[in-house]
């Protein structure tokens, strides 16, 4: 099952109540929310009060992606505001398996971001205890980049690495997602699509939301 996990950093944020709406009755299930810390990444955006005040008008769920450093001093604040995901980068936490353990016993589910340059292998000893592994088709901190399609080939890797080990985690993607490369990454095996301006910006938002999610099928190799 395909989902769309439409990112409020390409919303407009004077409306965000009404921005996830617009998408979640476009049938996007997820709502992907990128907290920046203005260190681990250049650009600062929103924190856990935010995410509370969301999480009062929206049934979708909320998939927390904490691009900061020290993401085991947030997950509390995120949990307690209503995150159902959160997920944080592999090369921000010195001790990633106690930050899983730690989403976990916060009620949440929990998953490890890889940016580009960050080879599959950080993941190995952790896929087990993931729910989602986030591979980032962009370097993380900015919205409207270009796919970098070498990222295919790590998607597809870490599918089948997934499938050989029946393990139970998702597999999404986050950069330059729009309606033509959405279809790569479905075949590559991935099944949870970020997507921003190629949702936000398009005249029709439940056709993009269609557009990306494809047949819904994925076609794994």
């Amino acid at each position: 099952m395909i989902k769309i996990a439409p990112s409020i950093l390409s919303a407009d944020f004077a409306h965000l109540a009404d921005e996830i709406k617009r998408v979640t009755d476009a049938g996007a299930e997820y709502i992907h929310i990128d907290v920046m810390d203005g260190t681990y990444v250049p650009n600062i955006t929103l924190g856990s009060p935010v995410v509370k005040c969301l999480r009062k008008t929206s049934k979708a769920v909320f998939d927390v992606h904490l691009m900061t450093e020290h993401p085991e001093t947030q997950i509390e604040a995120f949990a307690e505001a209503g995150a159902d995901i959160i997920t944080f980068h592999a090369e921000a936490a010195k001790h990633a398996h106690r930050v899983l353990q730690q989403i976990h016993a916060a009620g949440c589910k929990a998953g490890v971001a890889l940016n580009p340059g960050t080879p599959l292998v950080m993941l190995e000893e952790l896929l087990g205890d993931m729910d989602m592994a986030l591979i980032m088709t962009v370097n993380p901190g900015f919205g409207g980049q270009k796919f970098i399609a070498s990222m295919l080939e790590k998607i597809h890797i870490l599918y089948h690495t997934i499938e050989d080990n029946e393990f139970t985690c998702d597999i999404e993607v986050d950069g330059g997602i729009n309606p033509e490369t959405s279809k790569l990454v479905r075949e590559a095996g991935a099944n949870v699509l970020v997507a921003g301006s190629a949702i936000y910006d398009a005249p029709d938002i439940a056709e993009a939301v269609r557009a990306i999610r494809g047949d819904g099928t994925g076609h794994h190799c």
